[in-house]
This record gives C-alpha cells, sequence and structure tokens, in this order.
C-alpha cells in the first residue's frame, strides 16, 4: 500500500497557514505533513512550530535565506519517508479533499505523475483569479504543444508523484518557475 507525505512550501503566510494545515489534517490520509518554510519574516515560523510541537505527523523545516518555493521544496526533499509525496501551497486557493482522489489514482497507477487542475470536472472552484486563469491557460497551451502532451493546468499546485522520482530530479528553478520546470522532468 502506497502511503502519502504533504509539503508545504510557505513565505510569510501567518494569515492563512494553520487553517491550510488544520484543512489537510482533517483529511486524514497524509502520513507526514512537511512544513517548509522559505525564511517568512512574519508570523508563519512561529505558527509552523507550534504546529509541529503539537501534533506528532508535522515536521517542521526552514531555510536561512528566502530563495523561492523552488528552494523550499529542494530544501526538504531528502526528508520524504513516504512512497508518493504531494505539494501543497499554504494560501487556500486549493482543496485539500481533491487530494484523496488523486491518491486513489496514484494506488491505480503507482509508478505516475497525478496532476491536479482547476479547469476540467464539475467542481465549482471560487479562488481561480482572472489574470492568474488567463497566463495559466496560455502557458497549457504552448506546454502542451511543445512537450505533446497536454495539460490542462500547467502551474497547478497539486502534483502527487512517487517519492522516489522527486527525490532524484534535480530542481534548478529557485521561484514559481518550479511549476513548469517539474512537469516535462
Amino acid at each position: 500500500m502506497n502511503t502519502l507525505s504533504v509539503i508545504v512550501p510557505f513565505y510569510n503566510e501567518q494569515k492563512f497557514l494553520e487553517k491550510s494545515v488544520t484543512r489537510l489534517l482533517e483529511n486524514d490520509i497524509f502520513d507526514e505533513i512537511i512544513l517548509s518554510d522559505d525564511c517568512s519574516n512574519d508570523n508563519s515560523s512561529l505558527i509552523a512550530q507550534t504546529l509541529s510541537e503539537k501534533y506528532e505527523k508535522i515536521r517542521y523545516y526552514s531555510t536561512t535565506t528566502n530563495l523561492g518555493k523552488g528552494s523550499a521544496l529542494e530544501n526538504v526533499k531528502n526528508f520524504i519517508s513516504s512512497s508518493h509525496v504531494i505539494i501543497h501551497d499554504a494560501d487556500l486557493e486549493y482543496f485539500p479533499e481533491d487530494i484523496i482522489e488523486m491518491f486513489e489514482l496514484s494506488n491505480e497507477n503507482p509508478n505516475s505523475l497525478v496532476l491536479g487542475s482547476r479547469f476540467i470536472g464539475n467542481k465549482e472552484r471560487k479562488n481561480i483569479y482572472l489574470r492568474t486563469f488567463l497566463a495559466n491557460k496560455i502557458m497549457s497551451y504552448f506546454f502542451s504543444i511543445i512537450n505533446f502532451y497536454k495539460v490542462s493546468d500547467v502551474a497547478t499546485c497539486y502534483k502527487l508523484m512517487p517519492t522516489s522520482f522527486f527525490k532524484n530530479i534535480h530542481l534548478k528553478e529557485n521561484g514559481f518557475s518550479i511549476e513548469i520546470e517539474l512537469l516535462p522532468k
């Protein structure tokens, strides 16, 4: 049976971090929740430390320099102990309930990358911003052409993959460009 870890990369998310992690805990499918602080300078660090002390399955790591999401992911990938891992941004744009369906798909296809999408299916999504929607549609279109593989949401946060794959790739991008870099690899 597959096991699942979630990485929550964050920078200055004191407004959303606790609620975001609480929503993950409510779904209770994770063996571990890894909070990766990209050198926040607000109260996010304190919130993350408190959560890690309160819940055994939560671990907290931080960087000494703010470099971006890619760097926050790279910083913790060797600490993952499960068979599969998923990335979850702390900003409340995503719905952790979706991870359950994705994890079921990964159990059927254990060596596959399973992508979330905010643009297909019949679920109502309230947090899609127009500029993000348009930019993502354009990027997804070009990505699909260049890579000969149709992707509806290239910048989706939810990417569930085998941990062995994630640990063995080197992420060059430090910032949000990680979203585009990870897929072709």
